[in-house]
């Protein structure tokens, strides 16, 4: 049981407390009469009276005169006493200064070994960070090499408005005359989301034949595609479970259903979807044997690609979200579809110059993996937030399309099947599509 008591702050004595120095020597006591004179010589011994033993002289008084005593070879000389300052016990008016350093010392060298231990990890996170970041900033330096503009090939990410009733033959009008001076010949329209069980309500895309149609009509060689996603139960208990087989069928299901209306493709979204998940790649397998001979297109959104070996592990570890893929990962899905769309935004750069080279390096680390007969997109931020993970004045249109330019001129330049996607029409303003003609249709 603990102790309830009190306990003293002060050491406990060992010693009796040294002799008050102001005391009298001990002896008779004084004559009653105190108009006497002073006394004079000692009286002789038969007084009646023992002689009195000299007392010890008090500490720091020296003795009384008198005659000096006999010498006596045998016997050293009295040591003096201490100060009384050393003599005492620590807490009774002793040396004080002594026992704060005392105290002092122990207490504050372990402090500085944890300050200097604290130093030493901070030093060792934050290093590999600054080397990183400086190699984006030089990445983002040099010219783009001629020919690296759009090749047709660029898609474009639509709400869900566009099948759910809001939107008009005017809106529809506005949308086809804009696209007709730009590269993009996909649109990824938002007709779900499935729900956990990987089923598709019809209810939810109650006008999609009027935009298939209206699209076919309006901008000719320009595809429609369902876009359909979930959130998948990866990080929390809630979302679609791809190791569900009965979950799968019915997402495939989803994909026929969406055909049936007269889609061009299905875009699959799911997030966040971790590297290496193979139930992915199988559900990916069994989707393309329903779009392959329908001539229908598969795609899908992909995370990034790890800008570092191994750092989607890292990044688990420590926050719990493997937000990137491995590009050994990235690969096999590219091998599984038409299209890869890279969601290469929301990518925590402060700065728009390390923006920039985080998209050229993420389009080089594609274009490595991607096979030729697959068509390659890297995403465009048309939208504009402030939060952790994206910062509007560092991830610009602008430094997007300079990004991937610069990673396609060093990679593959002459690469046929790539675009970029931009993210998303109701967000985008004047100045994201400016950004994109200028920069990337020419």
């Amino acid at each position: 049981m603990e102790d309830t008591e009190p306990r003293p702050t002060e050491p406990r004595r060992t010693e009796p407390a040294p002799a008050d120095t102001d005391s009298p020597p001990p002896g008779p006591p004084a004559p009653a009469d105190t108009d006497q004179p002073p006394p004079g010589p000692p009286a002789p011994a038969d007084a009646g009276r023992p002689s009195p033993v000299p007392p010890a002289p008090a500490d720091g008084d020296s003795p009384p005169p008198g005659p000096p005593a006999p010498a006596d070879t045998d016997q050293l000389p009295p040591v003096p006493p201490a100060p009384d300052d050393e003599s005492r016990t620590v807490g009774a008016g002793g040396n004080k200064d002594a026992e704060a350093e005392a105290k002092a010392t122990p207490r504050k060298r372990p402090r500085i070994r944890r300050k200097r231990t604290a130093l030493a990890v901070l030093l060792v996170l934050l290093l590999p960070l600054l080397v990183a970041e400086t190699a984006l900033r030089v990445n983002y330096l040099g010219d783009p090499a001629d020919g690296t503009r759009t090749r047709g090939r660029d898609a474009l990410w639509l709400g869900h408005a566009w099948v759910d009733g809001r939107k008009t033959e005017a809106d529809l009008t506005a949308l086809a005359r804009n696209l007709k001076t730009t590269g993009i010949r996909d649109l990824y329209v938002h007709t779900g989301p499935m729900e956990h069980d990987g089923t598709l309500p019809e209810a939810l895309y109650p006008k999609a034949h009027w935009l298939i149609d209206g699209v076919h009509r309006e901008l000719p060689g320009v595809r429609v595609q369902a876009f359909l996603g979930d959130v998948l139960a990866t990080e929390s208990p809630d979302g679609m479970r791809l190791e569900q087989a009965a979950t799968r069928a019915a997402v495939v299901d989803s994909a026929r259903q969406v055909l049936d209306v007269g889609y061009d493709g299905v875009h699959l979204d799911l997030e966040p979807l971790h590297s290496g998940d193979r139930d992915y790649l199988s559900l990916l397998d069994d989707v393309r044997a329903v779009t392959r001979p329908r001539g229908a297109q598969l795609s899908v959104a992909a995370h990034q690609i790890d800008p570092l070996p191994g750092f989607h592990s890292f990044w688990g570890t420590v926050a719990g979200h493997p937000k990137w893929w491995s590009q050994e990962f990235f690969g096999r899905v590219a091998r599984r579809v038409d299209q890869i769309a890279v969601m290469s935004y929301d990518t925590m750069q402060p700065l728009e110059s390390l923006y920039g080279g985080y998209v050229a390096q993420q389009t080089s680390l594609a274009l490595e993996v991607t096979p030729p007969t697959t068509h390659l997109l890297m995403g465009l931020p048309f939208y504009q937030e402030n939060r952790f993970g994206h910062w509007a004045h560092a991830e610009t249109v602008a430094a997007a399309v300079r990004g991937v330019r610069l990673g396609l001129s060093r990679t593959d330049a002459d690469r046929e099947r790539f675009g970029v996607a931009a993210y998303i029409d109701f967000a985008a303003t004047d100045e994201d599509w400016a950004s994109y003609r200028s920069g990337w249709v020419g």
